[in-house]
């Protein structure tokens, strides 16, 4: 019987390098994962930190990290070949077949686009099965975009807005936060769209409030909660709120039960 509290070891693919804090590592791993799913990623005497899945392959899972603690700091002193403990997936993650024939529109801000790169990757590739794709991705200026490869691809397949809070003397893209584009999102029937919001919770807030605006119903909207987990398995009680546990009825939440979450 498996031990959902033993971690395996887990070998270093590949590294790509996003931006001076950015990472992605790509791990071997044999299993289903959702996009929108995490892991407890650990490193013997330094922790364990959840890391939302950026990339599924064969026999691969992406973790895109930000260098921001203890654990992560030495996650970023590994590469190619090296090993860490890896224990997952945990969580509900967006399911594929939910935006499948609709108007689809993913926002992401920052490193809020790892969860939902899944989502994005796949309907540009099946670009035939949603009626329409749109991403919106906000990034604080030019040099903190992620997934610049990507975006190459994305752009030639789904209406891409890609924008910046600040840019530089000479930028041409578009400026601005993602709430700026999202009154001009135009729709054949809005009762047939799905949009998925990812980010820091304020950015959700006011994003969640222009799609209400354009008249979409509330069972329309996903979106997913940030909240330290710890355990993954709903015993310690970290990432409670209220009677409901972020890493088991969670992270991705129906907007219909995640605005009632409240801190």
């Amino acid at each position: 019987m498996m031990n959902h509290y033993i971690p395996q070891l887990s070998t270093i693919k590949e590294v790509i390098k996003h931006t001076d804090l950015e990472y992605t590592f790509r791990m071997t791993f044999e299993g289903d994962v959702k996009p929108g799913q995490f892991f407890e990623i650990s490193i013997p005497k330094y922790g364990e930190a959840p890391i939302s899945v950026s990339g599924i392959g064969e026999g691969t899972v992406d973790f895109t990290i930000r260098r921001v603690g203890k654990v992560t700091n030495e996650i970023f002193e590994n590469y190619v070949g090296d090993k860490f403990f890896i224990r997952g997936p945990y969580g509900n993650g967006f399911e594929i077949e939910n935006y499948k024939n609709k108007e689809l529109v993913v926002i992401a801000g920052g490193t809020g686009l790892s969860p939902v790169r899944g989502v994005v990757d796949y309907f540009a590739h099946h670009n035939t099965e949603a009626k329409s794709t749109t991403l919106i991705a906000g990034f604080k200026s030019p040099k903190d975009v992620l997934f610049k490869d990507d975006f190459a691809f994305w752009k030639d397949n789904i209406n891409v807005i890609q924008t910046v809070d600040t840019a530089p003397e000479g930028y041409e893209g578009p400026v601005g936060m993602v709430t700026k584009y999202i009154p001009d999102l135009k729709f054949e029937n809005i009762e047939n769209t799905a949009f998925i919001c990812v980010g820091p919770p304020v950015m959700i807030r006011f994003t969640v409030m222009e799609i209400l605006k354009l008249g979409v119903p509330e069972e329309n909207i996903w979106i997913s909660h940030e909240r330290k987990m710890c355990c993954g398995l709903g015993k310690c009680g970290h990432c409670k709120i209220g009677s409901t546990y972020i890493c088991l009825d969670g992270p991705v939440f129906n907007y219909v039960d995640g605005k009632e979450l409240i801190d």
